[in-house]
């Protein structure tokens, strides 16, 4: 059961929730259908309810909360710069926006020197997507199936998961492809070699068909989050950008999710010695204190802008409360060891523990990630591989087994037929087994609907 947490108000827990059942209109959700839990604090990786139930946070909430809730030198920092400058426009320079700037530039892979900050994940590949297009002269840019970049105009036409469906207009320049999932290779591969290979031929072929000329950018997550946490074999990454140099393409990483310590390196791009010509990131750059995101950008697509205006441009560009945040982040991050933690944590605990759990439950087809960053993948059958439950669906088996995580305090993220275990990247050892502990418990729920 949940471990009961002192500061119980079960009244004010009802007045919360029927306040914002009253108001609220939540995202992504039947408003008619849910029931949103009252969060009454946080403190690490634990939040609690108002009944006193307390919560491993094993999603970190929208796996973004990288140094944990309420870390106490981010929570300072944001009330500094509210003492001393709550905003001002993005058109002047300010020491705290041009620090986080600094700080950021001086992590990212290559030359990516120049910060362009949005409020978010999906604005940032908005602007990388323009930054491309104006760069190349090009109208078409290239994306994945199985994958995710965010709910405004153009992120959801790029995202290949099914929230595109019903926003996706079929004339937003976008074409998609297979990327690399061995476990449910689109290419038939029988090794990580072989799925590279092709997953590589077949963007060619792809890139080959629609008209080099007419392609602007391919945009990929360096690690795909939602979709599936599909880390790439060894060579793909570098081989598209390969590709992309030979038709002049320009390279997109999203490291929304991966970015920022999340796999046990500053970027996902790290692991594979690639450096993109864009790169989007949000989210673990300051946990999500204060909303804030943005795009990397290589000197010659700079030198684009040198002379010509860039035009977008947003009002709450490097807000100074966002850019407080994210330079006492990333501080908090370099002076604590949280990159190296999360890479110990998932080296250590996370990868041999759930690889176990995979060894114990039949209802475990494949576990795969780095860091902080896992999925483990249901299937009614190993066998056949038949996901425990549809793709694009959700099942009696994903509400018991997310149920019964809840019923033992660990908040789950669960997407389809997946748990993903995405803790924050500050979770100690014992945090970690205990979290472990609870799913081995869910996953005996799981197995009861195996065939």
């Amino acid at each position: 059961m949940s471990t009961p947490h002192p500061a119980a108000d079960p009244a004010a827990g009802a007045a919360v929730k029927a306040a914002d059942r009253a108001h609220v209109f939540h995202s992504w959700s039947a408003q008619g259908l849910i029931d949103p839990l009252a969060v009454a604090g946080a403190e690490g990786s634990w939040f609690w309810d108002y009944d006193g139930n307390r919560y491993l946070d094993f999603s970190s909430q929208l796996v973004n909360t990288n140094i944990g809730h309420q870390h106490p030198k981010v929570v300072a920092a944001i009330q500094e710069q509210a003492a001393r400058l709550c905003t001002i426009a993005p058109g002047f320079a300010v020491d705290v926006r041009s620090e986080a700037a600094r700080l950021i530039a001086e992590r990212t892979p290559g030359d990516l020197d120049k910060i362009f900050f949005t409020n978010g994940g999906a604005e940032a590949v908005e602007n990388a997507v323009r930054m491309a297009r104006l760069h190349t002269g090009r109208p078409k840019v290239l994306s994945a199936y199985r994958s995710y970049h965010g709910a405004t105009a153009a992120a959801i036409n790029l995202t290949g998961d099914p929230r595109r469906w019903p926003s996706d207009t079929a004339s937003a320049g976008v074409v998609h492809f297979w990327a690399p999932f061995l476990y449910r290779s689109p290419f038939h591969a029988d090794s990580e070699r072989q799925e590279c290979e092709r997953a590589l031929q077949h963007l060619e072929d792809t890139i080959a068909f629609e008209g080099p000329a007419t392609i602007a950018a391919i945009v990929l997550e360096t690690i795909p989050g939602t979709a599936g946490i599909m880390v790439p074999p060894p060579g793909y990454l570098p081989g598209v950008r390969e590709i992309c140099d030979r038709h002049g393409i320009v390279f997109v990483l999203d490291e929304v999710m991966a970015g920022f310590g999340r796999t046990g390196r500053w970027f996902a791009a790290d692991h594979f010695d690639v450096v993109p010509d864009l790169l989007t990131f949000a989210k673990g750059v300051n946990s999500g204190y204060v909303p804030l995101g943005g795009v990397a950008i290589s000197a010659e697509i700079a030198a684009t802008f040198d002379e010509r205006p860039y035009p977008g441009g947003l009002t709450y560009s490097g807000h100074p409360l966002a850019c407080a945040s994210a330079v006492a982040t990333i501080n908090a991050m370099a002076e604590e060891g949280i990159v190296e933690n999360a890479a110990r944590i998932g080296e250590q605990v996370l990868g041999p523990g759930l690889r176990e759990l995979a060894g114990r439950h039949p209802s475990v087809g494949e576990v795969r990630g780095l860091g902080a960053f896992w999925a483990v993948e249901l299937v009614r059958d190993r066998a056949t591989r038949e996901p425990l439950v549809p793709y694009a669906a959700a099942g009696e088996a994903m509400t018991a087994f997310t149920a019964a995580c809840k019923k033992n305090g660990l908040w789950p993220f669960v997407n389809m037929n997946r748990t993903h275990v995405v803790p924050p990247c500050t979770i100690t050892e014992e945090e970690a087994k205990q979290g472990l502990a609870a799913l081995d418990e869910a996953l005996t729920v799981a197995d009861a609907y195996t065939a």
